[in-house]
């Protein structure tokens, strides 16, 4: 899971082309791979949300934009 704060939710509605969340995942074996996701959040924050957590596997599987 990942969790993202009311207030970057907020900078990414504001900014929404400036904003990118980068998933790093590292193996065991020493590698490593980064996500992007752009224009994550579509539609309005709930006011009452301190945070929004996504699933890692579902974020990773959004096409890259």
């Amino acid at each position: 899971m990942i969790t993202v704060a009311r207030s970057e939710i907020l900078c990414s509605l504001d900014k929404p082309i400036a904003y990118i969340l980068s998933i790093v995942e590292f193996f065991e074996n020493g590698d490593h791979e980064v996500h992007y996701v752009r224009r994550l959040y579509r539609k309005d924050l709930d006011f009452e949300a301190s945070s929004v957590s996504y699933s890692t596997a579902k974020l990773q599987a959004q096409p890259p934009s």
